[in-house]
């Protein structure tokens, strides 16, 4: 009875912040093999517009990453294993999540902060537990005309990319992944599906 209650109870607490509890999540079961899937890297990135500046959140997580096309998972992938040996030192975490973070804009000389970036998932607002540079102009903080520049960040604590996630730049926040999860979790069940096949 009181396991029973204590479930009934993590339940409506849980319902209420939006998150839905383990046991019922929509996607369960192994990861589909490397290769298999067929979305592209826009479909499984969040975008936010700030000012003159345009930003690209991208996770590097394996459970997000195998829903891509065997092009687009490689060079994911490769990204991940590159950089997350590091995250692993400046974390100090054995598992930390990574996201790759781009920074676009169209006109000259816009400036871009990139600590203003943060993550809310269940409830916690997460700021990088490292930053970790791509581009070799990163430091610059500092956008030429139509220049791209690019870091991965790292995060000490999981993310649950099967959850709700926010992600916040400055003033401006986006859930775009509310629309986006559905789509990852429908191509893992097909590309889990293709993989059997």
């Amino acid at each position: 009875m009181r396991h029973a209650l204590l479930a009934a109870t993590t339940a409506v607490v849980v319902g209420g912040c939006a998150i839905a509890p383990a046991p019922t999540r929509v996607d369960a079961g192994p990861l589909p093999p490397p290769g298999s899937g067929t979305l592209r890297q826009n479909e499984i990135t969040i975008e936010l517009t700030s000012g003159a500046l345009r930003i690209k959140v991208t996770p590097l997580e394996e459970s997000v990453i195998r829903t891509t096309a065997p092009d687009t998972y490689r060079m994911l992938s490769g990204l991940a294993g590159r950089f997350t040996p590091d995250a692993i030192r400046r974390t100090g975490s054995p598992s930390p999540t990574l996201f790759v973070v781009s920074f676009y804009s169209d006109d000259p000389d816009v400036s871009f902060v990139p600590e203003e970036i943060q993550l809310i998932a269940e409830g916690r607002r997460l700021r990088s537990d490292a930053i970790l540079p791509v581009t070799t102009t990163w430091g610059k903080r500092r956008l030429a005309q139509r220049e791209t520049e690019t870091a991965v960040y790292a995060f000490a604590s999981s993310v649950d990319l099967d959850s709700d996630l926010t992600v916040v730049y400055g003033l401006v926040e986006s859930r775009q992944w509310q629309t986006i999860l559905p789509k990852v979790q429908a191509e893992r069940a097909k590309a889990r599906a293709r993989g059997k096949g």
